[in-house]
């Protein structure tokens, strides 16, 4: 048994060789053999439900749906493979996305169609991710981790018992996040130059892809300051799947050689005029930050934060970002955990703060809702730390927490501040739970004495307003705003 793994692992460079194809896009010879296109085929089918259910869903404007999917159309039917069944979606995802799955299936966040400016734009992007299709990137990035695991998926028909691990070897345990995993600085370099190649084809001038990538370095940076970390915003974007700068489009653009259309597709007027009305930011089900407001029709609660905190909304919490590193932070815990809970003093002390030593535990009442509160002064690698507890039970299977943390230099003055956004908890009546709307994209006409001030005052983003309508219209260095000419704006 040893002498045939041994003879079947030295003839594996042999067998990568052989199995080395010319793919017909690239001209360059890829190791695949690990991953056929039928296989692809089954892990874009089987993942597709999993991308859905993990991103939001489909968004749901059908008409915006099926305009991203004409678009993707036309560029796939001048690719190398224009009988695959191709799948285009818009994902209901605010962050600022896009990526591809093998087999064909390509998605696109409403964040990045609110960024994008015009059809040429949104087409770069959707070409570039065509190109990895084309180019079978994922087929190669699959293939490569089974021979370097020692062809996990030929030797495993020698079974378990030679002692050879076969996980790997398996479609189904590699998994959407896997599939979706960086691509290597050569197949980044292949990806562009193939979708300059569709973008010229179809009509589009490829250079759009330049002043998109600008426009995303500019939402990377907004993103960071949101969150209170400039040296990174969100680990799952396009610039953290998709490394790439201007020059190495540029330089794609070069090597792809093709004459550029004569009169290039822009698409500005029809672009904006789909993404009119789109739903900004978060989804209801998530909740509405409005400014200093956060509501959520679905729980029927709202709460203010103070002046100067930004919230950063996510699935499992909200966390409210101030200065001089103060926070605070807000989940809740619900179902039969919540309905265990009698005592919210002892549900502090025990359970949730189990592991601080709380000082002045006592019980409150907020808006008419039970509530405990208690406080403790901790160690941390950033020095030490005030910390409050506070949990609300809005019924038997609800209870709602804040943690307020601030330097110890900062706790006397934000005090009454969170006392604030303490008792702003409250519930919403049925009536104003149902007339909660999310934010939406308005396309406006600047008028004459427009500034970009003057449009972000109207904007119910805090702080940021004036910084998310220069992300959003591509502005910057303070250019004045041109008269008669189509910019987006947030509203409620």
């Amino acid at each position: 048994m040893n002498r045939l793994i041994r003879t079947v692992a030295l003839s594996l460079p042999v067998l990568a060789l052989a199995a080395c194809t010319v793919n017909p896009a690239t001209g360059k010879r890829s190791f695949t053999t690990f991953m056929s296109p039928a296989d692809e085929q089954v892990v874009g089918r089987e993942e597709h439900p999993k991308i859905l259910e993990q991103s939001g869903g489909a968004y749901g404007d059908r008409d915006l749906g099926a305009y991203v999917r004409n678009v993707g159309q036309l560029l796939a039917r001048v690719s190398e493979t224009p009988d695959l069944s191709y799948t285009f979606t818009v994902l209901n995802d605010p962050k600022v996305n896009a990526f591809a799955l093998p087999g064909g299936y390509v998605y696109v966040t409403r964040g990045l169609l609110a960024l994008a400016d015009n059809e040429a734009e949104m087409a770069g992007v959707l070409a570039h991710e065509i190109g990895h299709v084309v180019a079978r990137h994922t087929a190669e990035r699959y293939s490569q981790a089974v021979a370097a695991n020692l062809g996990l998926t030929v030797l495993g028909v020698l079974g378990s018992a030679a002692g050879v691990p076969t996980g790997l070897g398996s479609l189904a345990s590699f998994g959407a996040q896997a599939y979706l995993q960086g691509f290597s600085r050569e197949q980044e370099l292949e990806a562009d130059m193939l979708a300059v190649r569709y973008m010229t084809g179809a009509g589009y001038d490829p250079r759009a892809m330049i002043s998109f990538l600008r426009k995303l370095q500019g939402h990377d940076a907004l993103e960071a300051a949101l969150s209170g970390k400039r040296e990174a915003a969100d680990r799952f974007h396009i610039m953290s799947t998709h490394p790439r700068t201007a020059d190495r489009i540029a330089r794609a653009i070069e090597l792809a050689k093709v004459r550029p259309a004569a009169k290039p597709r822009v698409g500005r007027d029809v672009y904006l005029a789909r993404i009119d009305g789109m739903v900004f930011g978060d989804p209801p089900k998530q909740g509405i930050r409005k400014g200093r407001v956060f509501v959520h029709p679905q729980l029927a609660i709202r709460f203010t934060v103070p002046p100067g905190f930004v919230m950063v909304n996510t699935p499992g919490q909200v966390v409210a970002r101030g200065p001089g590193g103060a926070a605070i932070a807000f989940d809740m815990k619900r179902g039969p955990a919540a309905r265990r809970v009698r005592s919210l003093p002892a549900y502090l002390v025990r359970d949730w703060g189990s592991r601080l030593s709380l000082r002045a535990v006592e019980r409150i009442t907020i808006n008419g809702m039970e509530a405990a509160t208690g406080r403790d002064r901790l160690q941390t690698r950033a020095g030490p730390r005030d910390v409050r507890l506070l949990a609300i039970r809005d019924r038997p299977d609800r209870i709602y927490r804040f943690l307020f943390i601030t330097p110890p230099s900062l706790t006397a003055r934000l005090t009454n501040e969170f006392k604030r956004t303490t008792y702003s908890f409250r519930r919403l009546s049925p009536q104003e739970a149902s007339s909660i709307q999310p934010l939406r994209l308005d396309v406006v006409t600047v008028r004459p004495g427009d500034t970009a001030k003057v449009l972000a005052a109207r904007m119910p983003l805090g702080k940021f307003s004036l910084a998310w309508f220069e992300t959003l219209n591509g502005l910057g260095g303070g250019r004045p705003l041109v008269p008669g000419r189509k910019v987006k704006v947030v509203v409620e």
